[in-house]
């Protein structure tokens, strides 16, 4: 059944439910994307995990998200089962083995896998206004904040840094307005609200350093297999748009950081998007003008798109266009949109004239899909009813000393398990607001001193009264610090700068207090 070059995904039948051919990807259209489609319950979760152990056997890294848990069984040996039994006989699979594949687990959040972090920097203005969801007014000042931080030196790694930036610019809007165009304080404000919120959301554990190296996701076995990367997503799940925004960001760096390979004879990644629908829902057109760029180019860098969604209309048409590869699972036709996306998906296919494609798509079984895949020349296929050939790894979840085990002798073990918390922007910023109270204060003490008639004895450097000229220190070691005038105590020199100090600090500080409480709430 196995073809060298090739991907068995399964026996294709015919109408009389008779045994048909083996239906296969070639790997040498692997990086022709591809997408999986069709209802909750019919196995696309099963097609996803086959689809990755046959990428990871012909040595091609595969990096894919665990929504339910359920992908992670693919760590471990698979177990007889009836139905994987059944399925592997009924296909005539002879050459159906058991395996475990070699597995790294991250997870932003650091519980179920290795922590997976980026900088605010590396995300970028576009995608972190829709991670904000943020208006074009406020994506125009947070575009100018990133200016701002790249001329002035200001690192933005994590959030206090991007924080920071911003009550900077809330404070100077009307200079920094005349340099970089309007930056609105309302703007400014929302944005401030825009990051609270991200962190009670928990998207801080996103944002710092050490940030994911690209390569780390890449990586293959020394026995030639590509390991497979499996984000723990369930909790992240509950933030769909930064979830979504997450998966957009690592194929965007992808994009950026691959190299030009033209058409390799296998992919060097292949990147499984589940759940795509999230990444389209109330996308911005420059955000779905970004995605379809990067589909559409980074074939070349030798990485393959497969999104996997239950209803082929949740992805754009410029999107769909893109995907040579196809495997359709049952839908239900119960609504007028989802008869619309049966008739959507039977006509994106290259018809077969033994069976009617539309009707074939209501009456697919558990485990059983249309299949058309790029062939000769990239002409797609006709397209086939194909029993899908089962797992040979676990099907559902590991337990949690299982995960634990694969995760103590991952290749990145202890690499990204620690934060790291270098001089950055929010740090910057403080320093230079330290020192300009210092000034303030120094400054306001020399007024003070002046308003009191003192002189500065320039050649000496010190202060002196009129009328007094300087004294020696023994001298001033034995008279009092202080003299009635007129029945009030009178400050010495020392003691005016110091409390003019004192207060020139305690004002700055107050200050940078009520920011951090309020934020923009006090405008």
């Amino acid at each position: 059944m196995l073809e060298d070059g090739k991907l068995y995904i399964g026996t294709s039948r015919n109408p009389d439910d008779s045994l048909n051919k083996g239906e296969y990807l070639d790997l040498k259209y692997g990086n022709r994307h591809g997408i999986v489609t069709g209802a909750t319950g019919t196995g696309k979760t099963v097609t996803l995990q086959v689809l990755a152990e046959s990428f990871s056997n012909a040595g091609v890294p595969v990096f894919c998200a665990d929504i339910k848990g359920d992908l992670s069984g693919i760590a471990a040996m698979g177990q007889s089962k009836d139905w994987v039994d059944q399925r592997a006989k009924q296909i005539g699979f002879d050459d159906f083995a058991y395996q475990e594949f070699p597995v790294i687990f991250w997870d932003l959040y650091g519980e179920q896998g290795h922590r997976v972090r980026t900088t605010v920097a590396e995300m970028g203005p576009l995608l972190l206004s829709r991670l904000m969801d943020a208006s074009e007014a406020q994506e125009g000042v947070l575009n100018i904040a990133f200016k701002i931080a790249d001329q002035g030196g200001l690192p933005l790694l994590d959030l206090k840094d991007l924080q920071a930036l911003l009550n900077y610019m809330g404070e100077h809007a009307s200079e920094l307005s005349n340099q970089f165009g309007l930056i609105s304080k309302s703007s400014v404000g929302s944005l401030q609200r825009g990051l609270l919120v991200l962190e009670q959301q928990g998207a801080e554990h996103f944002f710092g350093e050490p940030a994911l190296a690209v390569t780390d996701i890449m990586r293959t076995t020394n026995d030639g297999r590509g390991a497979i990367s499996v984000l723990a997503a369930d909790k992240l799940m509950m933030n769909p748009r930064l979830y979504s925004t997450f998966l957009l960001w690592l194929l965007s760096e992808l994009f950026e950081e691959l190299p030009e390979v033209g058409d390799p004879d296998k992919p060097k990644l292949v990147f499984f998007f589940d759940e795509a629908h999230l990444l389209f829902n109330d996308a911005p057109k420059v955000l779905i003008e970004r995605i379809e760029q990067v589909v559409r180019l980074i074939r070349s860098k030798g990485v393959g798109v497969y999104f996997v969604t239950q209803n082929p209309l949740d992805v754009p048409d410029t999107v769909l266009a893109q995907m040579g590869n196809r495997i359709q699972h049952a839908l239900r036709a119960y609504t007028p949109r989802e008869q619309k996306a049966v008739k959507t998906a039977a006509t994106t296919f290259r018809p077969n004239p033994a069976f009617d494609c539309e009707t074939a798509i209501t009456m697919l079984g558990t485990g059983e899909a249309l299949v058309s895949t790029l062939g000769a020349k990239g002409i797609p296929s006709i397209v086939e009813r194909t029993l899908v050939r089962p797992p040979a790894s676990r099907p559902g979840p590991i337990s949690e000393a299982e995960r634990r085990a694969v995760i103590n002798v991952s290749p990145v073990a202890g690499i990204y398990d620690k934060d790291l918390d270098r001089e950055s922007a929010y740090e910057i910023l403080a320093a230079r607001e330290q020192k300009a109270a210092e000034a303030e204060a120094a400054k306001r003490a020399e007024e003070e001193r002046e308003a009191r008639g003192e002189e500065k004895d320039s050649a000496a450097g010190r202060w002196s009264l009129p009328g007094f000229g300087d004294r020696d220190e023994d001298d001033r070691a034995a008279k009092p610090t202080t003299r009635k005038t007129s029945g009030y105590q009178r400050e010495t020199v020392i003691e005016a700068a110091m409390k003019s100090a004192a207060r020139s600090v305690a004002t700055s500080v107050g200050r940078a207090i009520v920011r951090g409480i309020l934020g923009s709430l006090k405008r």
